[in-house]
């Protein structure tokens, strides 16, 4: 035996990987036919075959020497092994053997391994490879391996599950079903016999490293459905005697044990798929082959695998793998829109099975305490293809967990999330290492992963769960500040801030709202807000961070003061940049109604509330106390002054967005003009207000909205200040309105007088005023091209200034001035003479928004050639050059648009009218006159395009006697205008080229202005510019003297400015130059037709 024994060992030493490999291929290769051919075979030819291998294996082995070792090696397994080997079933012979190889195979490769010494790299040769071990297999072989694992788990495992253990054969390949029928279950050995030494003997393959990767990969369900059978199954053990038992207590719990090995060993999301898969996997058919009844898994294997998946939950890193078992497995078929659903669902699952506490766990607090830290990294994947659905998972847990559990998710998620915004809360108590100034108390990247996550929480998860607002209100104050600080420059959370705020703002009880707005503004003290020894401070990789102030020195206090003054004015405009997004959810609406009471109550304090007895009565401690509330409430009244400005500039008329604020805004403003009664302080602007807010409610009850019975409710909380309205306010006018306003809210709508209708058509008027006005501001600021007409520029822009006012003040303008304007649409003659009349006589009103929407409305008939408009040619020509004259930007742009439009219908008639004002002395015509006809004459030369030609004589004298003028801005005017004169000519200006480049040289280089020469050297650039390729035949005679013009400017000239024109008309010279000496090379083929 000893001497058997020495045979072997040195049979394990010389028997190589390729001899077992060929008996391993014998076992699979009948008769030359591929092993593809085996999956179509019958029972009687499956049998035979299996017998065919077995007999070949056995002649190997006693006739060809060269097989002896492997021989040697097989039988000395052989007698270790404690299974029986030969059986009359042929398939568990035929699995026998192949496990025999297989473990022959991993024994051989564990001695090479062992006896395998590498010698040391050469250094002269760095980059030649190591030598390979010789237990590794090649390509073919692993594929090999792998054909012969597939035999022995479908021929030693598959055949012995119990009916909803696993996935059947049956249901995997037609080769299966063929496998589950040529079994014997009759023969010795038992089936249970079977199934535990054929998984005993592909775990002990499996403990080499690459053979168990091949076997755990594509065998790992199927290994851990027969552990489980052999482990966990109940037997009737009252029925059975220890001789009749197959398998021994203590292989049952080897078999347990190990199953918790190889789930600990092997990949976790490998593990969690194939548990799920056994939990709840395809049902197994039952005995009855015929009735087809589907099994499902047995109730004991449910229970393990579900304790068996939460122990793999409650493992280090046990979310990720139950999380990533799940999704990696095999993906939905179907559409894109089917695939996403599917994906969806997954992680609402995967979230469900999360905020499930487990049996086995201690206590909920114990599970969400391990489990949650885990959630929370799900949020922070980088990798692009499974971030969005670890993200998904972690926001339906996180709102779950929130929904059903409130009190542990806000200890164990929301508060870790919202760590970095609690730490620097006025709240918060600091450490005093936390105080050292310079101290980082937030991290850049703890601040962005915080509002990440806050962001993906709230807003992607959408769910206004009370816990989830009530955590988030505290740090509402941080929030805000930082993203103000975000505005000041570019930072990625900007929008993720904006968007929180958003959220929260609209999903806040009203109430509560406006108590975060207010303590956003500053209005209100006690909302939790940045602690004042932390400020925010631009991070080195580009985002934010929270540190501890520097102290303040003396001489910084100015700036410091500066600083905080400066803050304070930025928080208001970005509050109001914030609302202007809440417009349609009715919050700002109510802020501004909030103001607006709060501007109601600054306006009626009486001085007489802040004088405090005599000093000598109150101590020191007393009069400095007095001094700060005095302070405090001067600074609240400012502030309130500021909000109300910033709200009025960034909110749009579609501020209000039911009948309710409407009336609040109507009650806060009649309150108001009471308030200012009492205190003897009415005001135009007062009255103003007061009538329009009356005219509001007068619109309303006019028919402007449908009432219902529950409006007529809310209006009459206006009834007693209506009252007090006609009692007290001196304006006879309002005190009948107020009247009116009440008969009619009492009668819901059934009584209403004139005074009513007029109101309320008066105000429809005054809202369509001011629709014109901003058009006109539209139109007014367009910015013209030419550098002649800066002067024309700035005396626009000093101009615009008193016009804010005007929109407040404009009367109403009369209804047949609002209705020409409406024409767009019309056809042309359905002016009526009334009309025309009316709108006439507005061109005279004294009254600077009227006059301007009348020539407004009279160049829109012009230009949509109305026939009665155009019949009085003249008397507009000189309604709109009277009108030049005025100061007004919104009259004189209007007029000179009206002026350009006419010309262009009439060119030979007004044209010689205009050229003869514009040439004219400042005796005649002002200066800003003269600049203002030059700007029309521009329009003009514009809007005929190649028809100028026609009038190129007299424009050009008119031009270019006005060079020669001794007024520079108008010298410059008349060089803007023969830029765009010449540049639309052509090869008409042949003729005059000349006269044109002596003015421009002459005036580039001695005009005394700089402005002036600025122009000239802009009209060579318009010039090139305009012409392009034809300049080389237009100007052939005096593109020389252009040249030396330019380089003369960029050489010599002082100014900046012309020197940039210069070398832009340089570049546009060289461009020509370059196209005319070097064409660009066209493809083209020539076809000559022959007569």
């Amino acid at each position: 035996m000893a001497a058997r024994q020495a045979v072997g060992s040195g049979a394990q030493e010389t028997c190589g990987l390729d001899r077992i490999l060929e008996a391993l291929k014998l076992l699979l290769s009948p008769g030359g036919s591929g092993s593809s051919s085996l999956q179509v075979t019958k029972h009687d030819v499956l049998l035979a075959t299996l017998k065919s291998n077995l007999s070949a294996l056995e002649d190997k082995f006693l006739k060809d020497p060269q097989w002896k070792n492997l021989k040697l090696l097989r039988d000395e397994i052989a007698d270790k092994a404690e299974w029986p080997q030969n059986s009359v079933d042929v398939t568990w012979s035929f699995t026998s053997q192949t496990l025999l190889l297989l473990l022959c195979l991993k024994e051989t490769m564990i001695r090479l391994a062992a006896n395998f010494n590498p010698g040391k790299p050469n250094p002269r040769t760095p980059e030649v490879a190591p030598a390979l071990s010789p237990d590794a297999l090649s390509i073919s072989q692993q594929k090999t391996v792998q054909f012969v694992l597939q035999f022995v788990v479908t021929l030693g495992i598959c055949p012995y599950l119990m009916p909803g253990v696993g996935v059947p054969l049956r249901y995997r390949t037609e080769f299966g079903a063929v496998v589950q029928d040529v079994v014997c279950f009759d023969a010795a050995p038992d089936a249970t016999r079977r199934l535990y030494t054929s998984c005993k003997a592909l775990l002990n393959v499996a403990q080499h490293t690459s053979l168990g990767s091949l076997i755990f990969c594509h065998h790992f369900g199927d290994i851990a459905a027969g552990l489980c059978q052999l482990g966990f199954c109940p037997t009737k053990r009252k029925l059975l005697t220890p001789a009749e038992e197959v398998l021994t207590e203590e292989e049952r719990t080897l078999s347990r044990g190990a199953l918790r090995d190889m789930l600990d060993q092997v990949y976790q999301p490998l593990a969690v798929r194939e548990l799920l898969i056994l939990q709840g996997g395809p049902p197994q058919s039952c005995t009855d082959v015929k009735t087809q009844m589907r099994c499902r898994a047995p109730a004991w294997l449910r229970r393990l695998c579900g304790q068996l998946l939460s122990e793999r939950l409650m493992r280090p890193n046990g979310v990720q793998a139950v999380v990533r078992g799940i999704l990696e497995g095999a993906g939905a078929g179907g559409s894109d829109a089917e695939v996403t659903a599917a994906d969806w669902k997954k992680c609402d699952l995967i979230a469900k099975i999360l905020a499930s506490c487990p049996q086995q766990s201690l206590s909920p607090e114990n599970y969400y305490r391990d489990i949650c830290p885990q959630v929370l990294d799900l949020f922070h994947f980088q990798d692009k293809l499974t971030a969005r659905q670890f993200q998904r998972v972690a926001t339906t847990t996180f709102i779950t967990l929130s929904r059903e559990r409130p009190h542990l998710a806000a200890k164990y998620l929301l508060q870790p999330v919202l760590a970095p915004l609690h730490r620097c809360l006025n709240t918060a108590e600091l450490s005093e290492s936390d105080m050292v100034p310079g101290t980082i108390l937030v991290t850049e990247e703890e601040l962005s992963r915080c509002i990440e996550d806050v962001f993906k929480v709230y807003v992607v998860g959408n769910e206004p769960l009370t816990v989830l607002m009530d955590s988030l209100l505290p740090v509402l104050g941080v929030l805000f500040l930082l993203y103000c600080f975000t505005k000041q420059s570019v930072s990625h959370i900007r929008s993720l801030c904006q968007e929180i705020l958003l959220w929260i703002l609209g999903k806040l009880e009203r109430k509560k709202a406006i108590a975060s707005l207010k303590g956003f503004a500053g209005l209100d003290k006690a909302v939790p807000s940045l602690h004042s020894l932390c400020q925010f401070r631009v991070a080195t990789q580009g985002g934010i961070m929270i540190t501890i102030k520097e102290a303040i020195s003396d001489e910084d206090e100015d700036e410091a003061l500066y600083q905080k003054v400066s803050s304070e004015q930025g928080r208001v405009e970005h509050l109001g940049d914030l609302l202007s997004h809440c417009q349609e959810c009715g919050l700002a609406g109510d802020f501004f109604i909030f103001c607006l009471k709060e501007l109601t109550h600054v306006a009626s304090e009486n001085e007489t509330e802040l004088k405090t007895e005599p000093f000598s009565s109150k101590s020191l401690l007393e009069l400095e106390q007095h001094q700060t509330l005095l302070v405090e409430g001067q600074e609240r009244k400012l502030l309130v002054l500021q909000l109300m400005a910033v709200l009025c500039e960034r909110m749009s008329e579609q501020i209000f967005t039911n009948v309710t604020q409407v009336v609040d805004f109507v009650a806060a403003t009649l309150q108001r003009a009471c308030a200012s009664l009492a205190h003897q302080a009415e005001s135009t602007v007062e009255s103003q207000t007061l009538s329009m807010s009356m005219g509001l409610v007068a619109v309303m009850l006019g028919g402007a909205v449908q009432l219902k019975s529950s409006d007529f409710a809310v209006l009459k909380q206006l009834l007693p200040l209506l009252e007090k309205v006609s009692n007290t306010y001196p304006d006879p006018v309002i005190q009948e309105l107020a009247v009116d306003l009440r008969i009619t809210i009492s009668t819901h709508g059934a009584f209403a007088t004139e005074a009513v209708s007029m109101a309320a058509q008066s105000t429809l008027n005054r809202k369509d005023l001011e629709g014109k006005i901003e058009e006109q501001q539209q139109t007014s600021h367009e910015r013209p091209t030419d550098v002649a007409h800066s002067h024309l520029e700035q005396q626009q822009s000093h101009e615009t200034a008193p016009q804010t006012g005007l929109q407040s003040n404009a009367p109403i303008i009369p209804q047949g001035v609002n209705e020409p304007s409406t024409t767009t649409s019309q056809k042309s003659g359905s002016v009526t003479t009334e009309q025309l009349q009316e709108v006439l006589l507005s061109a005279y009103d004294p009254q600077i928004p009227t006059r301007a929407a009348a020539l407004r409305t009279l160049s829109h008939w012009i230009e949509q050639r109305e026939a009665k408009a155009l019949e009085m040619q003249e008397k507009l020509l000189k309604i709109f050059l009277e009108n030049l004259e005025h100061e007004d930007t919104f009259v004189y742009l209007s007029a000179i648009q009206g002026v350009a439009l006419l010309s262009d219908v009439y060119p030979e008639k007004i044209l010689p009218d205009l050229l003869a004002q514009y040439d004219s002395s400042k005796d005649k015509h002002t200066p800003e006159t003269r600049m203002k006809v030059g700007e029309v004459l521009m329009r003009i030369v514009r809007a005929l395009g190649d028809m100028v030609s026609k009038y190129r004589e007299p424009l050009i004298h008119t031009f270019l006697r006005g060079v020669r003028d001794p007024d520079g801005a108008h010298r410059a005017s008349s060089l803007a205008n023969l830029g765009e004169l010449c540049q639309r000519l052509d090869f008409l200006l042949g003729s005059v080229v000349h006269e044109v480049t002596a003015c421009l040289i002459a005036v580039a280089k001695t005009d005394g202005e700089v402005q002036v020469r600025r122009a000239a050297i802009h009209v060579v650039v318009l010039l090139l510019r305009g012409l392009s390729q034809k300049a080389t035949e237009v100007l052939s005679a005096v593109l020389k003297d252009l040249y030396h013009l330019l380089k003369h400017v960029v050489c010599l000239e002082p100014d900046d400015v012309a020197k940039l024109h210069a070398q832009l008309a340089l570049e546009e010279l060289d461009d020509i130059m370059k196209n005319f000496l070097f064409p660009p090379q066209k493809l083209e083929k020539k076809i000559m037709v022959l007569p």
